[in-house]
């Protein structure tokens, strides 16, 4: 994991002085997102004019205490307009608008990653092998044409 932080950190600092990027959008639910805020913080004490943007799948509505704690670690929040009535598939909806928005994506991408197996509900006799939200993103940004940086 320090390795990862470690390539992570380089990647979002040359963005930033090669590139001029100075906005980064912050998904959850995963290990590499969480890393990502770790980073972001870091990089914000020495780059204060970078503007970190949690956009959230969850909780369309929050309290006053809840957007303060998350401002902890982002500059600003808010709920994806295409996460609204998402259901099921409410991450990939906020994924994909952060695809959309973004000029560059940086991910953490196994090409041969699986998910553990599912079964849509008890009574059902097969499971199936779910994609991963990673796969179903990183195939959403080649489609769009993004450029994709890897920090696998």
């Amino acid at each position: 994991m320090e390795q990862l932080q470690k390539r992570l950190y380089k990647t979002i600092e040359d963005l930033i002085i090669y590139n001029n990027v100075s906005v980064f959008l912050l998904g959850s639910k995963s290990e590499f997102n969480a890393l990502s805020r770790e980073v972001l913080a870091e990089l914000k004490e020495k780059y204060p004019y970078i503007h970190r943007i949690y956009i959230r799948a969850e909780y369309q509505y929050i309290s006053d205490d809840y957007k303060k704690y998350l401002l902890q670690t982002c500059d600003e929040t808010y709920y994806s307009e295409r996460a609204v009535g998402g259901g099921k598939a409410v991450y990939v909806e906020r994924n994909q608008e952060m695809i959309d928005k973004a000029d560059i994506c940086i991910v953490y991408y196994k090409d041969n990653y699986l998910p553990p197996r599912r079964r849509n509900g008890k009574r059902d006799l097969f499971d199936y092998q779910p994609k991963s939200g990673t796969a179903v993103a990183y195939d959403y940004a080649v489609r769009k044409n993004k450029k994709i940086i890897n920090v696998l």
